[in-house]
């Protein structure tokens, strides 16, 4: 099953490529991919006929129990023999319906083929969650050939509309398949079929969010708007998404789940309301349609009603019906759309007010519509008979949904013949309308799926051994699948319904007035549109109550939120230990003193200096702690990362002003102080409470002795960092390149990869070539802003502050450092270049692009990974190398190192970015604007920082 879902993979990549050299004609070598999927199905008939299942799995997230698991039985077998056929003979239609100069046929061809693969993971899979990912990938794909025709705003609505409706369903489904799946243990659902679900509230809270899954991609009532609107697309789209495909993944949903669910509370309350109102509705509605694909569109609405009411109602003799309608009403409804795009594609026109002789003009062509619509109306020999036969005698002792079934199936064959009759007939006062040759490739698959209906119909006996394990799975089945039953009550109301559906057929003159009025008070598309601009209009109206621009009130409201609802929840369980100790020593009491006063006081600092200060004491006072607790590591990261931090906001700092506000502010400042007190206490309340509700042992109690024996260091928090957690490591790296990338595409208005900024010469009074010179750029300073002390110091430590950075590097394995601390180290030495110097001095000091070093950084983090997985080892595995050099003796290395150096030059690269974004780009700016202010020009000197 897998191989086939590759099949289609590789046909959807390729599929741009064959129609660029062989234009439309390339759907048929594409074609081969569904009809290897529907020959594969075929060929395991024998095994679907025995009740048997084939099942494949491959592991997908062993960690979480996830697993790619596939499983055929015979619904999926049938689903697939659909999705597979019909989506080959709609791609050799499409070779001859769509025109040579056709734009995005490369990108519809392979959005169909992918479309068909998604269709076929879906009916296969065993998984939930692999299933609601096939489901969506289905929803993202029709959206794409709903909105083919890009430059028709209809098409770009249609496409959104169904995006909408079918997304939000599958978001409540996948929150129900979760709430079935964490409660049974398993997301399998052959597993899910033999354990006891739990009962209650909870059950029917998962059924419905289901049941609006499935009926939202079914268009049943109230989610039938989308189906209609969706015409926009293709006519060969519509033939397989809207007929044979997309529309049937619903009720395919209905008929996998009934044999558990169906006796949950409101599953078949919900399930035969909606189906009937929908079937009546719909039908109703194509009754007043002109346009042939919309009178097919609101008939499949109508139908998808029916196999609502069917599949959904859980019984063997109503399951073998369903199963069989879900047949029959691919192959006629898709037969009939195929047929809808002959007559569009050759006649120029779908209005049945303006066809007329068409029977005569296109004999084939018109026989054709014939035996697919009367499959559709229910008439004998045809599938379409054999399965509303089974309908009725399903349903025999339910006679109010009798009743409406025999009038929704009325009304289905007064618009099949309303159908025929508007494609076909001969009008008097309308001129025979004129049609071109019919090429033999588009009207061979509507033949085929017409021919299919009857031939099934003819071997209902075979075709009931193949569906009935299905049905056998609710019980005993007692109505099979003939073509003749004798005289039954079921033939009675068949004939009943045949002539009901005349009668209307025949007084459509009459009755056009009355199919005029008798008509819902809202259309379902007026209803959706009305539905957005609401929801549209409370967001404007919601957003202008909230959105003030006050980042202090947005603050407020998040940290009063988590006051109220989660500080409430702690008071009302306390689920904290009695006995809490407060502190180890005392020395922990200063500190955590020392900051809680930082905190408190820098909440009502009215300078912003003051308040970064006191910030930073906070940072520091938690390094302390850490010192205290026994954790060197990250008390000497937590160090430096403050350190850092504080510089950055030096520079940030530089382009505020002084104080916060102008107004004292006094009473919000102890607002603002009590917001805090409660925010901290909520929050420690919040770790106790975690702390305390461990149950399981900590996954970290083995990470010292992983530590040595497979990292081979005695650091554990470096050797969890580049090892035993590698790829959370790998993650944090790829979000602090995109960090780097925000900031500096915040801050640089030019290309950020041009020349470092050139030093001017320097004038004799300042610098003369015979002197020596600490920083070649602090000559560039105003002589008022040069610190010859802070030059000095830098010159003399920047050196050995850089060696210090390496040291922590090449020793964070065994001891306390690492690429994050080493990186940081580094960092600072350029940060205290730049201070001292300037941007020129930066870019001396760093003669490299920042998006280089980040770029070398995670390279050589990913290829420590790549060398590790082409080694046969697991990915960002580490080795021990021994090596023996001279004068040096033995020694080893271990490879992690080198994804520790990858993490050292993307903090280096990170912290350069920020510098010359926030200080070098920053001055520019000023300079820039002094020159301005002055009346001169900006220094040319300064471009490409």
């Amino acid at each position: 099953m897998l191989v086939l879902l590759i099949l289609h993979l590789v046909a959807a990549l390729v599929a741009p490529l064959l129609v660029r050299w062989w234009g439309p004609r390339g759907c048929y070598p594409l074609a081969l991919a569904p009809a290897a999927a529907c020959g594969w199905a075929v060929a395991r008939a024998p095994a679907v006929r025995d009740g048997g299942a084939l099942v494949e799995t491959y592991p997908w997230i062993p960690q979480l129990g996830l697993d790619l698991a596939f499983r055929m039985t015979t619904l999926s077998w049938l689903m697939t023999l659909l999705v597979g056929g019909v989506g080959a003979l709609v791609l050799v239609y499409s070779a001859r319906y769509f025109a040579p100069d056709s734009i995005g046929l490369g990108r519809f061809a392979a959005v169909l083929v992918a479309f068909a693969g998604a269709m076929l993971g879906l009916v296969l899979a065993d998984n939930l969650l692999l299933l609601y990912v096939c489901w969506e990938l289905t929803t993202i794909f029709s959206y794409l050939l709903i909105g083919h025709s890009t430059e028709r705003r209809s098409s770009r609505w249609a496409a959104a509309q169904a995006l909408t409706v079918t997304t939000l369903g599958g978001l409540a489904m996948l929150v129900g398949f979760i709430m079935l799946g964490e409660q049974a243990g398993s997301y399998r659902w052959s597993t899910l079929t033999t354990e006891r679900l739990p009962g209650g509230a909870y059950l029917v809270t998962a059924v419905l969010l289901i049941l609006a899954g499935a009926l939202s991609k079914s268009a049943v009532l109230p989610f039938q708007s989308w189906l209609p609107v969706a015409m926009a697309a293709p006519t060969p789209v519509s033939a397989y998404l809207h007929a044979a495909a997309m529309v049937k993944a619903g009720v395919y949903l209905l008929g996998l789940l009934a044999p558990v669910l169906a006796a949950v509370g409101p599953w078949r309350p919900v399930v035969t309301v909606a189906g009937l109102a929908t079937m009546l509705i719909g039908g109703w509605a194509a009754l007043r349609q002109t346009d042939l694909k919309l009178l097919l569109a609101f008939g499949t609405v109508s139908q998808l009603g029916l196999l609502t009411v069917v599949l959904g109602a859980g019984t063997p003799d109503a399951a073998l019906a369903g199963v069989a309608m879900l047949l029959a009403h691919a192959l006629f409804k898709a037969a009939l759309f195929l047929v809808v795009g002959i007559v569009d594609h050759d006649t120029g026109t779908r209005d049945l007010r303006e066809l007329s002789g068409l029977a005569r003009r296109t004999p084939v062509l018109a026989g054709v519509a014939v035996l697919a619509a009367a499959s559709m109306a229910g008439l004998p020999p045809l599938i379409g008979f054999v399965a509303k036969e089974a309908v009725f005698a399903a349903f025999a002792d339910q006679p109010v949904v009798l009743a409406a079934l025999v009038a929704g199936t009325a009304l289905t064959v007064a618009y099949s013949a309303r159908f025929v009759w508007g494609a076909f007939a001969t009008r008097p006062g309308v001129p025979p309308t004129h049609v071109d040759r019919i090429a033999p490739a588009m009207l061979v698959p509507p033949a085929v799926l017409a021919v299919a209906g009857l031939a099934a119909g003819l071997t209902a006996g075979a075709l009931d051994g193949l569906l009935s394990p299905y049905a056998q799975v609710f019980g005993r089945v007692h109505d099979h699948l003939a073509v003749w039953h004798g005289l039954t009550p079921a033939l009675g109301l068949s004939v009943l319904a045949v002539a009901g559906g005349a009668a209307l057929f025949a007084l459509r003159g009459p009755l056009a007035p009355v199919l005029g009025r008798l008509r819902a008070p809202v259309a379902g598309n007026q209803g959706y549109e009305w539905v957005t601009s609401r929801l549209d209009r409370i967001a404007v109206e919601v957003t202008g109550a909230t959105q003030r621009g006050s980042l202090p009130q947005y603050l407020g409201t998040i940290l009063m939120t988590l006051v109220v609802l989660p500080g409430g929840a702690l008071l009302v369980s306390r689920p904290w230990q009695e006995r809490i100790a407060l502190w180890d020593t005392p020395l922990q009491v200063v500190v955590g003193a020392v900051v809680s006063v930082a905190a408190f006081l820098a909440v009502g600092a009215r300078r912003r200096l003051t308040a970064m200060l006191l910030v930073g004491m906070t940072g520091y006072g938690t390094a302390m702690l850490f010192v205290l607790y026994g954790a060197p590591d990250l008390a000497l990261t937590q160090f430096l990362v403050e350190t850092a931090t504080i510089a950055v906001f030096v520079l940030v700092l530089r382009r505020l002003p002084e104080r916060f506000s102008a107004r004292p502010l006094r009473r919000s400042r102890w607002v603002r102080r009590a917001i805090g007190v409660a925010v901290g206490t909520v929050t420690a309340g919040l770790a106790l409470a975690a702390a305390g509700a461990r149950t399981a042992p900590p996954v970290s109690g083995a990470f010292p002795e992983l530590a040595v024996d497979q990292g081979y260091g005695r650091n554990v928090v470096n050797v969890t960092l580049v090892d035993i957690r590698a790829w959370d490591t790998m993650g944090e790296l790829a979000v602090l390149v995109v960090a780097a990338t925000g900031v500096a595409s915040l801050i640089f208005q030019r290309s950020r990869t041009g020349p470092r900024p050139r030093r001017p010469e320097p004038s004799s009074r300042v610098n003369r070539p015979d002197q020596p010179v600490w920083l070649r750029g602090g000559a560039t300073l105003n002589e008022r802003r040069r610190s010859i002390v802070l030059e000095v110091v830098v010159r003399l430590l920047f050196h050995t502050v850089v060696v210090l950075s390496l040291f922590l590097l090449f020793s964070g394995h065994n001891a306390p450092g690492g690429g994050f601390a080493g990186g940081l180290v580094a960092s600072l030495a350029l940060a205290v270049r730049y201070l001292a110097g300037g941007r020129y001095e930066l870019a001396e000091s760093a003669p490299i692009d920042a998006g280089t070093v980040l770029g070398a950084g995670l390279a050589i983090s990913v290829g420590t990974g790549v060398v590790a997985l082409a080694t046969g080892a697991p990915v960002l595995s580490s080795a021990r190398l021994d090596v023996w050099l001279p004068l040096v003796g033995d020694f080893y290395v271990i490879t992690s190192l080198f994804f520790d150096v990858g993490v050292y030059l993307v903090v280096v690269g990170l912290v350069l970015d920020i510098l010359r974004s926030l200080g070098a780009e920053v001055d520019r700016h000023v300079e820039a604007a002094d020159h301005a202010g002055r009346g001169l020009a900006a220094d040319p000197t300064g471009e490409g920082t």
